[in-house]
């Protein structure tokens, strides 16, 4: 039996240690999409009292391979790149949402917004996948 976006991205998140602890939540998912929120807690702010680049960072990162495997095809990170708009505190809540820009049989391009609970645009990020032979079970 085949299985859809949602349950690879399922599988995905409760294997994905890292994303639990960013308390990652999936709000919605479909082959090539997923739309993920996280609260920012105090432990993940710089020596600014500020959101670290890294967690944001990480939302996307998050947000690109949930995105990028749904598919089925085992897809790897090829480059990434985020531009930062705005500053995120404790207490923000963060928003990534995933466009497929190109799904081709070995290369996958991704464009990821990130807004807060205000609907404000903190970073745009954009991700480039190899698509593997492997398929994920």
């Amino acid at each position: 039996m085949s299985k859809t976006g949602q349950d690879i991205i399922s599988k995905m998140m409760e294997e994905d240690k890292f994303s639990q602890w960013m308390g990652i939540d999936i709000l919605e998912s479909e082959p090539g999409y997923v739309k993920l929120s996280m609260t920012i807690r105090d432990e993940m702010v710089n020596g600014f009292g500020i959101c670290h680049g890294g967690i944001t960072f990480s939302l996307a990162d998050s947000a690109l391979a949930f995105a990028s495997n749904s598919r089925g095809s085992v897809s790897v990170a090829l480059e990434n790149n985020i531009n930062y708009t705005k500053k995120v505190e404790v207490g923000d809540t963060l928003i990534a949402e995933t466009e497929e820009i190109q799904n081709g049989r070995t290369i996958g391009v991704y464009k990821i917004r990130i807004t807060n609970q205000n609907e404000d645009l903190i970073a745009d990020f954009r991700g480039t996948v190899y698509r593997t032979d492997r398929h994920k079970t």
